[in-house]
Order: structure tokens, then sequence, then C-alpha cells
């Protein structure tokens, strides 16, 4: 799970990206706590392959990349 809450745009995204690169897993959790995140991160996911599920995580968003 990457916890990208509190951080600044571009660093979501940074880090969602080193996790990809680092295990390409078949399935990762983000959890952001803003719009603009979500949107980031989710358009960075599906340019590298995963398809994006938005939940609800204790006030935040927890995003299910899944390849």
């Amino acid at each position: 799970m990457v916890d990208v809450r509190g951080l600044s745009c571009p660093m979501p995204v940074v880090m969602t990206r080193r996790a990809v690169e680092n295990g390409n897993p078949t399935t990762l959790e983000v959890l952001v706590d803003s719009k603009t995140a979500l949107e980031n991160v989710t358009h960075y996911a599906n340019g590298a392959g995963y398809k994006v599920e938005v939940s609800d995580f204790e006030g935040d968003y927890k995003l299910t990349l899944t390849k």
C-alpha cells in the first residue's frame, strides 16, 4: 500500500510510479486525500495499464490498481 495522504502533487504520482517500477505489482492500493491526487494518480495508472477502482477510506480515497 502506498499512502500519499498529505502530499502535494506531483509526489503522489511519483511515489505511485516508484511502487509500480520497483515491483510491477498486479494489484496496488494507493491512499490519497485530495481530488487532484485522485485524478493524477488515476491518469498515471491508466497510462501504465492499470484499471482503477476508487472507494472511500476513512474520509479519504483508496485507489485499487489492478492489471
